[in-house]
């Protein structure tokens, strides 16, 4: 007759348990470390007097050379009536440079072709890393 297996130390059902949750953690440390080393937002703000974005990003890499650029999405009306809402997704030209050191580097955008306004702005950076702001709308006097 044999004899099931039990959870007591030792017995093929605590080493399976064991087993099971080494692979979790494992693969958790994985997908964490993207997260750990991906472009991170420091400050976001919109800038009045010369109608930019100033978007500042802390990243890791080899080299301070990274440059960002805007890729826009489409505008849409807030469900509410309100007010617009556009995204935009904030690339990174070295995305797959090696994580060695940290940095930080300020970008100024230009928002003189942005139809949008006024706007919720949500800048967004991989692995879902957001962030909102206002952009009011544009007048002359700016």
């Amino acid at each position: 007759m044999q004899r099931a297996a039990t959870g007591r130390p030792g017995s093929a059902r605590c080493r399976s348990q064991r087993a099971l949750c080494a692979l979790l953690f494992g693969t958790a440390a994985w997908l964490l470390s993207d997260a750990v080393f991906a472009d991170r937002f420091v400050n976001a703000y919109y800038d009045a007097q010369t109608d930019e974005l100033v978007v500042t990003m802390s990243y890791r890499g080899t080299n301070p050379d990274h440059t960002f650029s805007l890729q826009w999405g489409e505008c849409k009306n807030s469900a509410n009536g309100s007010a617009n809402e556009i995204v935009a997704d904030v690339n990174d030209s070295q995305w797959h440079d090696a994580a060695h050191q940290d940095f930080k580097k300020t970008t100024r955008f230009s928002l003189d072709d942005l139809t949008c306004r006024p706007a919720k702005l949500t800048l967004r950076t991989a692995p879902r890393t957001y962030y909102r702001l206002q952009i009011p709308e544009f007048t002359a006097h700016q």
